[in-house]
């Protein structure tokens, strides 16, 4: 019976009762089929065309879902919905009660297919503290995500990252909770078009919990920081899945934590969404187990989904029969997914499950947001005065990031995830990437003059060691540790020294790239890769000023090498329209405005560091919040409520910006939280709010903020307390560079909640 004829219940009935009465008349085998997923691309010939007999062996009672869906195959955005398409017709009208099939795909940059815009990477994004333009990005991802039959997204992951090498560091919003809880909130109700399902696509936020360095932090750090974006985007958002991660925490895979997922997940943040499995996390469980063993740990545990294939899940009745599982705990992992089906409206009498007509990926308002995100995404860490290059110029471009897509796409873009997976080189016309010469030459001011030559490759040699405790598919492809990308360039270093020789001003472009940096591929050093360090002491020694451009997915040692520069440029991996906004910068076009997400390093680190542990640190070169511009502000006239009760909606907080300088560009206010007593149990220093506020030359702005006194709390016993106390609030240009400083007393007894209400200051004005 198809699911049109089965779900025609009066609009009165609520999801439940559908659900319900979807579930009673399913057999066994379907409802476990829910929990699976599957890659499409199987059930396809060369042209696009459903193998139904493939279908009616494999799948005959239907599919839960369908694994990155667009990444494995190389279609248009009408090819890739016909393919949707006539795998949901086949599954309505086949399959015992016509369940359509959940596609999902990874939208941390955009949606993660052919042709569909490129987005700068998180890490940089973070770097824009601008939640209104990430959440442009991801209401644009929907859409296009929806047209061709996409409904859940495996995004984003709001790990917080306080190791400066974390190979997986650039997917991140980076080392501080609040930013990163901030730029969650944004992503998850862009993608999920404020829960408006009807239009938005399912968000996962990943991973649960602590993965990238935070999962075995105290249980302070832990329910005060590395939770938080998660907290957050649940309880604000409502994020309707979540991903456990390849990690253990307290010695037990995250896949199969009950602490996790039904003590802090379900009991304290009260979640009522669906759980899955990282790709193979199942199966990594525990080498002493049985497949069945392992099914029934990851599903006892709260885990609803086993992706990418279902191959724990596929044991789930043997489980059952031989009494390790109860059919209860499968009957709500099943429920769970078909009530997120029905609130997508998947489920409705005529479900809408792709956009009919011609789809276009990589609209102009796409791109035009791609640029924006990456003009404000660059962090300028150093100039003496070189830059914007304003008088007419002979420029030196070189580096083996100076003419090449890869400085342009992190890792969880189409292209890259293609070069690693499938050893597929893409081209830069799908979409059209723009790279820095590319660039270069589209904004060049007359009287300039550009020349380039390579210069060195990236590295001569292998540098990254393939990780092997996450995901386990490349375990099986050992292929993978001895590659490196051919940029189809000759690099002659002699050629390029001399022409930069010959120039006023040479740009240097270097850093990572998408096989050194990213899930699975750790490098052993934070120093520019091969012989780039070697390469731009060779541009200095001409005499020339040097503007070093980094492109890559982490902060990178250049100490040593930096203060020889002229200039200093993070362009982390901004995308598409990447060389576009990095040359509008480079000729003063764009102000510069990017702070940075974390604090930069001055020479390797290998272990947690974060602002807010509040130590003054040698070994970092650039704080946390740091990012210079073209013009200078002047910050003046805090008003500060100078008391507030610990019971209080809020306090009141206002001060002034001035652009003292010639050139119209944007400022991040910072405002930090810092005790007042040694007494109190809270970070030395703690980011709490942020305005992003355009001023013309001379043009001065009040910005007002309500915070909440919670933000000034502590978790402590199993709960959130607001202690009466003295508080500084300091509004800084960075966490180190503080501007404004006042006093706020909080009066009355400790105010007690088991959750906090309140996360974030508001910018009233």
């Amino acid at each position: 019976m198809a699911i049109a004829g089965l779900m025609t219940s009066c609009a009165s009935d609520s999801i439940d009762q559908k659900v319900d009465a979807l579930y009673d008349k399913m057999s066994q085998e379907e409802r476990i089929a829910q929990l699976h997923g599957l890659y499409l691309t199987q059930f396809y010939d060369d042209n696009g065309k459903l193998d139904t007999a493939k279908c009616a062996k494999l799948i005959p009672n239907g599919v839960g879902h369908f694994s990155q869906f667009a990444l494995n195959t190389r279609k248009s955005a009408n090819d890739l919905r016909d393919m949707v398409a006539q795998m949901q017709d086949w599954l309505i009208h086949n399959t015992p009660n016509g369940i359509p099939a959940l596609f999902h795909e990874e939208v941390l940059s955009g949606v993660n297919g052919y042709d569909a815009t490129v987005y700068p990477q998180q890490i940089g994004l973070a770097c824009s503290f601008n939640t209104e333009l990430a959440e442009e990005k991801t209401t644009q991802t929907a859409t296009a995500l929806r047209q061709v039959g996409g409904f859940l997204a495996l995004s984003p992951m709001v790990d917080v990252v306080r190791d400066p090498s974390f190979n997986r560091l650039e997917e991140s919003y980076g080392e501080d909770a609040y930013l990163s809880a901030a730029m969650g909130v944004a992503f998850v109700q862009g993608l999920q078009h404020h829960n408006d399902m009807s239009t938005g696509v399912a968000s996962t936020t990943k991973h649960f919990l602590g993965y990238g360095g935070g999962g075995n932090a105290d249980k302070k750090e832990l329910m005060e920081d590395i939770l938080l974006p998660h907290e957050t985007i649940i309880r604000l958002a409502k994020s309707k899945s979540l991903m456990t991660g390849y990690h253990t925490v307290d010695g037990v895979h995250c896949v199969a934590s009950k602490q996790l997922q039904q003590g802090i997940l379900r009991d304290y943040l009260h979640y009522d969404g669906i759980m899955v499995s990282d790709y193979g996390s199942i199966e990594q469980i525990d080498d002493n187990m049985s497949d069945v063993e392992r099914a029934a740990a990851a599903i006892n545990a709260g885990n609803d989904v086993d992706f990418p294939e279902g191959n724990s899940y596929k044991h789930l009745q043997e489980a059952i029969d031989k009494g390790l599982v109860k059919q209860e705990t499968l009957e709500k992992a099943v429920k769970r997914v078909l009530r997120l089906k029905a609130e997508l409206g998947m489920l409705d009498e005529n479900p809408k499950l792709y956009q009919e007509g011609d789809l276009k990926f990589d609209t102009p308002a796409e791109r035009e947001t791609a640029y924006k995100l990456a003009t404000q995404s660059v962090v300028l860490l150093q100039n003496n005065g070189i830059l914007p290059l304003k008088e007419p110029k002979k420029i030196a471009l070189t580096g083996p990031n100076a003419h090449s897509m890869w400085a342009m796409l992190g890792d969880y873009t189409y292209q890259s995830m293609r070069f690693f997976w499938k050893t597929s080189i893409e081209d830069d016309m799908h979409p059209r990437i723009v790279n820095l010469k590319d660039g270069m030459e589209n904004r060049l001011p007359k009287g300039f003059t550009l020349s380039y030559s390579r210069g060195c490759d990236w590295t001569e040699s292998v540098e990254t060691l393939v990780e092997q405790s996450g995901d386990p598919r490349v375990a099986y492809l050992h292929d993978i540790q001895n590659r490196m990308i051919d940029s189809g360039e000759e690099a002659n270093m002699d050629e390029a020294v001399k022409m930069a020789a010959e120039s006023d001003v040479i740009v240097a472009a270097v850093g990572e790239n998408a096989i050194l940096c990213g899930e699975n591929r750790d490098r052993t050093t934070l120093r520019l890769p091969g012989q780039q360090e070697a390469f731009v002491e060779k541009l200095i020694a001409t005499g020339k000023p040097v503007v070093l451009v980094i492109f890559g997915g982490r902060a990178q040692v250049i100490s040593g090498l930096a203060e020889k520069c002229a200039a200093v440029i993070q362009a982390w991996y901004p995308g598409e329209e990447g060389g576009n906004a990095i040359a509008d910068i480079l000729y003063g076009n764009v102000s510069p405005s990017g702070k940075l997400s974390v604090s930069y390093p001055a020479e390797e680190l290998h272990e947690p560091i974060c602002y807010s542990y509040g130590k003054d640190d040698s070994r970092i070169a650039y704080p946390f919040g740091f990012g210079l511009s073209y013009t200078t502000f002047e910050y003046s006239d805090l008003k500060l409520d100078e008391s507030a009760a610990t019971t209080a909606e809020q306090f009141s907080l206002s001060f002034s910006i001035k652009n003292t300088g010639s050139v119209a560009a944007d400022e991040i206010a910072q405002i930090y939280v810092s005790p007042t007593e040694a007494s109190q149990p809270l970070s030395p220093i703690k980011l709490q709010g942020f305005g992003r506020v355009h001023l013309e030359p001379g043009e001065s702005k009040t910005l007002q903020f309500a915070l909440s006194p919670q933000q000034l709390g502590y978790y402590d016993n199993n709960q959130w307390t607001v202690a009466p106390g003295k508080f500084t609030i300091k509004i800084g240009a960075s966490s180190a560079d503080i501007k404004l400083s006042g006093d706020i007393t909080l009066s009355g007894n400790s105010n007690t909640m088991p959750l906090r209400t309140k996360y974030f200051a508001e910018m009233t004005k």
